[in-house]
């Protein structure tokens, strides 16, 4: 077990193991969601501190690591970047005795700023300062003869009364629907859902007065295994999921029709059979969409005029999109040749594992066509994203959609084998036990290094941001709580074998705030489960939007009123890991994790039946003293009004955004996915039971929308 209980003073040797991983960034000592303190065994955090590069198998070791990383921390040079606030002093890291020192900041629009740099007698110490700029961007410092990046931010992230007052609406609060975008069904769909479905069900909601179209997460998957379709454990988030990509839109439906009769009778008929499933079937419809795709890639380059937009987007892809086509061409390549150790780069035979290597500049000039095959599949997702954020703006959305930026990345993935300096390698991201995963959770993705981040001036973290911000009015941060801390557990390791480690929240932050302004985008961070003290306030005080959802803002056992949820946060009915609404009522999540063995240890269903009824009563007075439903309350198995009730109980609420998911707006009694399962529920694979054209035509979704108007509220 990682915690424990401290009975009796550490040894020497543990000790040294403790100083360094303090030193580290690792947490020692943590409260658990009980409230409880606790201990990260010596030998976990040896386990730990060794992936992190930092080997204590002896105490002469720990040492030793211990001085290196000492000798970091005591660099006087520069970092290549240095964040900072907007009207506030720039504050030099200590040991850079810059005193004194004459500098130049050059701001982004070319404007020169000639400066002195002062000592602070202040909270930092004797830190070097540089008096405050009143301009946000990424501007240059040249001192000494080096130059480095000043990210100087706003003071708080761009928010939905901005986005209201940008269209000249003095409005400050406003609505909008939730959506698992490989669900949306739409025509020709070939059974997944699409961008352009997102366009089509986008404008049907802006129309209707929706504020805002949150989906699920779009990153890039794995082209040649589409096994692997969970959006939160994606192959990178620089780029986008390519089976997303609606073949209609490449290059006109009639051009989809041919190569699709080309494909043949089976291909069609799979097409029609995919399309009528209840669930994705990812492994059978990514490889038909992908069959498609090609085919109109072929017809794209028989065409022989090369495409201005084209050559554009690969140019400013650069490197970073360069190496991801590269890795989808060889992981299409080896799985076609090895298909036991194409899954995980790291199985690859080494001269793979670089993409700089000479054998992998020899692939590229070989399979040329092939990588040009998936920078046209990035292309084609970025455009028609782009056109369903479009369509978002131009039927009146303030906001628009709101991409959802995951956690992290899989190891085996494109983005840890093309960035492999910054990602640990080793450790997976995930979260200890807790109310609700009592086993605590290990998500099989991979994470930052906290210090190769900063040594490379954020270079990636900045790269991933501005890829989630390019097509969007506003990102969800998917466990925001990782931009302060993030419990890392050794790969194959239960997750209560972890510790937490430390990011540099106050830079992580500030990039965060001017990448929002910069894409005028506002910023939602999922911030459920336990939070560190204190990092909800610096949340807060950044702009940035937690979320309020019905089922955890109680007190006691009784739910607060609207007008007591808090206002810097957004409110929801639930979210993919919760039931719906209809689901909570009649407690189908209580028969699901009764099934699969996944209620709190010492629970029974029949007690948790028990406790859910006396729930039911306290959401039905709830919902009755709001005056969002009236008369008695519904059976079990009746829950058309607490649907409506609920919609309308987050509209009183004073959140900025109030959002439903489809689900809900629905009436669907299944949830999208289930933590702690993997094959033994269909998470991510549930398809809505009505197309994007049609859905929101619904007698019971037109009547929650009306309840989803927000009233004003007087200050």
């Amino acid at each position: 077990m990682t915690s424990r209980p401290q009975e009796q003073a550490p040894s020497d040797y543990d000790q040294a193991v403790y100083n360094l991983a303090a030193l580290a960034g690792i947490a020692v000592n943590w409260i658990d969601a009980y409230d409880q303190p606790q201990t990260v065994s010596p030998a976990s955090l040896r386990t730990i501190l060794a992936t992190l590069g930092l080997p204590c198998d002896s105490h002469r070791q720990a040492d030793e690591s211990r001085a290196r990383l000492q000798e970091i921390n005591r660099s006087a040079a520069l970092p290549s970047l240095i964040t900072a606030e907007v009207g506030k002093d720039i504050v030099l890291p200590a040991q850079c005795g810059l005193q004194g020192q004459s500098c130049l900041i050059i701001l982004e629009s070319g404007e020169q700023l000639a400066r002195k740099i002062s000592g602070n007698a202040g909270n930092d110490g004797d830190a070097p300062i540089i008096a405050a700029i009143d301009r946000y961007g990424y501007h240059r410092l040249q001192v000494a003869g080096i130059e480095v990046t000043l990210a100087v931010a706003p003071p708080r992230c761009y928010g939905v009364a901005d986005a209201f007052l940008d269209k000249g609406d003095a409005r400050e609060r406003g609505w909008g629907l939730a959506l698992q975008l490989y669900g949306l069904r739409s025509e020709d769909d070939g059974g997944i859902g699409s961008f352009g479905g997102l366009a089509q069900l986008a404008t049907k909601a802006g129309k209707e007065g929706a504020t805002a179209l949150a989906i699920s997460p779009v990153h890039a998957m794995f082209a040649a295994d589409t096994h692997r379709f969970s959006p939160y454990s994606p192959s990178s988030r620089l780029f986008l999921n390519v089976l997303h990509i609606d073949p209609a839109d490449v290059m006109g439906r009639s051009a989809m029709q041919q190569v699709l009769q080309e494909a043949g009778p089976e291909a069609m008929a799979l097409q029609q059979r995919l399309e009528h499933a209840s669930q994705v079937n990812w492994p059978e419809a990514g490889r038909h969409r992908l069959n498609l795709l090609r085919r109109l890639y072929g017809m794209f380059r028989m065409q022989g005029t090369p495409s201005a937009e084209f050559a554009a987007f690969r140019l400013q892809g650069g490197r970073a999109l360069a190496d991801h086509a590269l890795f989808e061409a060889l992981h299409h390549t080896l799985s076609a040749k090895t298909p036991g150790i194409a899954s995980d780069w790291r199985h690859w035979p080494e001269r793979y594992h670089h993409p700089e290597s000479a054998e992998l500049r020899r692939f590229a000039q070989e399979q040329g066509g092939e990588i040009d095959f998936h920078v046209f599949l990035q292309w084609q997702a970025a455009r028609s994203l782009q056109r369903a954020q479009q369509a978002a703006r131009d039927s009146g959305m303030a906001v628009g959609l709101i991409a959802d930026l995951a956690v992290g990345a899989d190891n085996g993935g494109s983005q840890a084998w093309s960035h492999s300096d910054e990602m640990i390698a080793g450790l997976s991201v995930g979260a200890p036990p807790d109310l609700l995963n009592t086993r605590g959770q290990n998500w099989g993705i991979g994470a930052f290094s906290p210090l190769a981040m900063r040594a490379a001036g954020f270079r990636s973290y900045i790269a991933m941001l501005r890829s989630v911000f390019a097509h969007a009015g506003g990102v969800r941060i998917d466990h925001v709580m990782g931009l302060t801390r993030l419990w890392l557990t050794p790969e194959g390791a239960d997750a209560n074998d972890g510790a937490y480690l430390r990011y540099p929240a106050s830079d992580l932050l500030r990039l965060v705030a001017l990448e929002s302004w910069r894409h005028r985008a506002i910023v939602i961070g999922e911030d459920l489960g336990t939070v560190p003290e204190g990092f909800d306030t610096q949340l807060q005080n950044s702009g940035l939007l937690g979320i309020g959802v019905l089922w955890f803002e109680r007190e006691q056992k009784q739910f607060l009123p609207p007008k007591a949820w808090p206002a810097h946060a957004i409110a929801t009915t639930s979210t993919h890991d919760l039931p719906t609404v209809a689901g909570w009522w009649s407690g189908r999540d209580i028969g699901w994790r009764a099934e699969l063995d996944l209620l709190t240890p010492g629970d029974t269903e029949a007690q948790a039946l028990d406790d859910r009824k006396q729930d039911r009563r306290s959401l039905w007075q709830a919902l009755q003293e709001a005056g969002c439903v009236s008369g008695e309350q519904p059976a079990d198995d009746q829950p058309e009004s607490v649907a409506d009730g609920a919609a309308a109980y987050i509209a009183q609420t004073p959140a900025p955004l109030a959002l439903l998911p489809i689900e809900d707006l629905l009436g669907l009694e299944e949830q999208p996915n289930l933590p702690g399962t993997v094959a033994v529920h269909p998470n991510w694979q549930r398809r809505l039971p009505a197309t994007a054209s049609t859905l929101l035509e619904q007698t019971p979704c037109r009547r929650r929308m009306r309840l989803l108007q927000r009233p004003d509220i007087k200050k």
